[in-house]
C-alpha cells in the first residue's frame, strides 16, 4: 500500500510537471525472479525514475539500496523502512550488503546506484563493487540502467527547479555477462558511461544554440563541473573503483 502510495505520489508530479518520460531497453527487466538494476546517479528524482523501470515493465516493486542519512530524518526514515529499502552506511556496508542479499534470494529487483552519491560532472565516476558482488553471489543478472534528464530539476549543490516539459530519458541495456567483481565493475562503468554518451548526444537532450547550462557536461560544452573540479569536490569512497571512462570524457578529464 506504502508502494502504491508513493508511485501514484511520483506519477502525479511527473504529470504537473509534464516531464517527457521516455523508457527504452525495457525487454532487458525479467518479469520474474531477482535482478540488480545498476544505475548512473545524476539527481534527485533519479529513485523515481527508476522504480518506473520495473513498474512499467511488469507491475513489480524495486528495493532500493540508499544512503542512512535519509534515515535520521524520522517521517522518511518510517517511510523507506515500510516500502522494503534499505539504508547504506558507508562505514559498516555489510547489513546493507546482507539485506540486499536476502532480497535477492526473495526474487525481488534490487535498485543500486553504485556511484554511491549524485556525480557533479554528469559522468560516470568511479564504482563500488557491491553491485557486482551482489549478482555474483546471487547469480542474479546484472542489468545497467541510465537515467538522464532528472538533473534538470534537481541536482546535487542546487535548489530544485520546477521546470515544465523537460525530456528525461530512462535506458536499460542488456544484463553484463559473467566475471570477477574487479573485472565486472569495471565493465559496468565502461557500459553505463557508453550508454549515457548516446543518450546524451539525442538532439532532445542537447542545449538550444549558443547556451551552456549548468545541467549539461563540460565535455560537451555545458557548464558543469569537468571530470577534474569534480573529483576535487565529490566525497567518492576509497574502495570504489575506476570505471575507465569512454576515451571522450577521458580525453577532457586529461586537457583539465
Amino acid at each position: 500500500m506504502v508502494d502504491d502510495w508513493v508511485i501514484r505520489v511520483g506519477r502525479l508530479v511527473f504529470r504537473l510537471l509534464g516531464l517527457r518520460v521516455r523508457l527504452e531497453g525495457l525487454e532487458h527487466v525479467p518479469r520474474t525472479g531477482p535482478a540488480v538494476l545498476a544505475a548512473n546517479h545524476v539527481s534527485f528524482l533519479d529513485f523515481l525514475l527508476l522504480g518506473l523501470v520495473g513498474e512499467e515493465q511488469c507491475g513489480r516493486r524495486v528495493r532500493f539500496l540508499a544512503r542512512h542519512d535519509l534515515w535520521k530524518v524520522r517521517p522518511v526514515g518510517r517511510l523507506m523502512d515500510r516500502m522494503g529499502h534499505v539504508p547504506v552506511d558507508r562505514d559498516a556496508p555489510a547489513d546493507a550488503y546482507l539485506r540486499a542479499r536476502e532480497a535477492l534470494r526473495r526474487g525481488e529487483l534490487v535498485g543500486i546506484f553504485p556511484e554511491a552519491g549524485v556525480s557533479r560532472s554528469f559522468t560516470v565516476r568511479a564504482l563500488m563493487p557491491g553491485a557486482a558482488a551482489l549478482a555474483n553471489e546471487t547469480g542474479a543478472p546484472l542489468v545497467p540502467v541510465v537515467l538522464w534528464g532528472g538533473q534538470r530539476i534537481w541536482t546535487a549543490k542546487s535548489r530544485p527547479v520546477l521546470r515544465r516539459h523537460v525530456p528525461v530519458s530512462v535506458s536499460v541495456g542488456p544484463r553484463l555477462p559473467e566475471a570477477g567483481v574487479v573485472e565486472r565493475t569495471a565493465l559496468l562503468g565502461r557500459t553505463l558511461q557508453g550508454m549515457l554518451d548516446g543518450v546524451q548526444a539525442e538532439p532532445r537532450h542537447r542545449p538550444a544554440p549558443g547556451e551552456s547550462p549548468a545541467w549539461h557536461p563540460h565535455h560537451l560544452g555545458g557548464s558543469a563541473l569537468s571530470v577534474a573540479e569534480a573529483a576535487l569536490v565529490q566525497d567518492v569512497p576509497r574502495s570504489a573503483l575506476d570505471p575507465a571512462w569512454a576515451p571522450a570524457v577521458r580525453a577532457a578529464a586529461a586537457e583539465g
